[in-house]
């Protein structure tokens, strides 16, 4: 499985609904979350940079890694002089040979995870990066409401399919792994990451059309995704899962 095959599709969905909805919840999600300024937050997979850029904005010193240079590139056009920004431009299995264990205050790993097939060595880094007490966010594809989308696109196949098993292609067009909440929250603290809080992304608005505009109600769009994604039931149906974890 690799991110790379998806990537120019990845990019052209870039500022579209679906994109910002992802961003912003899991922004605001991390507000109450984050450590104080100035923290040394580590994003894994950074892409484009949403989320580094939003926390350097902050005050934050950020390093920013993916293992795509057409991605960095795009995030360091977007790089503020006043911002602390260092980018790195390598793949997410190479932690621990760059960074010393407990370097990170906070390390965000957003859509990462599901490219893995077997999760545990990039959860073993991940918890070896963190410091005592640090933070580990997490966004991953929901497994627990697999069928949800392509139920709801009435692509009955692939419906059939998501009952069975974790693996699905996604909207890139790239083969992926969902995460069950309660089989992944056993193995984080098998490293000693422990869940404190987890929350849905996209609940209602999953089935967006890939090129969907942003809509003039987005204020209004976000207020009842983000109500959603921190209340039972909504957020357990939601596609992406966002698992906050402390040290």
């Amino acid at each position: 499985m690799t991110f790379a095959a998806g990537e120019a599709g990845w990019r052209k969905r870039l500022g579209k609904l679906r994109d910002v909805i992802r961003q912003e919840l899991v922004t605001r999600q991390l507000a109450g979350h984050l450590p104080q300024t100035p923290a040394r937050v580590l994003d894994v997979g950074c892409g484009q940079g949403t989320q580094a850029l939003r926390a350097a904005a902050q005050g934050h010193q950020v390093t920013a890694l993916d293992a795509s240079r057409d991605l960095l590139d795009l995030l360091e056009q977007d790089i503020q002089p006043d911002m602390r920004i260092t980018t790195v431009h390598a793949p997410a299995e190479r932690l621990t040979e760059l960074f010393e264990p407990g370097s990170f205050d906070a390390i965000l790993c957003h859509g990462v995870l599901m490219y893995f097939p077997d999760p545990d060595p990039l959860l073993a880094d991940l918890a070896t990066l963190t410091a005592p007490g640090g933070l580990v966010s997490l966004l991953v594809r929901n497994g627990d409401a697999l069928a949800m989308r392509p139920g709801l696109l009435h692509d009955w196949q692939a419906t059939a399919r998501a009952f069975d098993g974790l693996g699905y292609t996604n909207r890139i067009g790239v083969d992926a792994r969902a995460d069950r909440l309660d089989d992944l929250s056993v193995r984080l603290a098998v490293h000693g990451l422990k869940v404190t809080e987890f929350y849905g992304v996209r609940v209602f608005n999953d089935t967006a059309a890939d090129d969907a505009q942003v809509p003039d109600d987005i204020d209004e769009l976000l207020a009842c995704e983000e109500r959603a994604g921190m209340t039972d039931p909504y957020r357990r149906v939601a596609a992406l899962t966002h698992l906050v974890c402390e040290a």
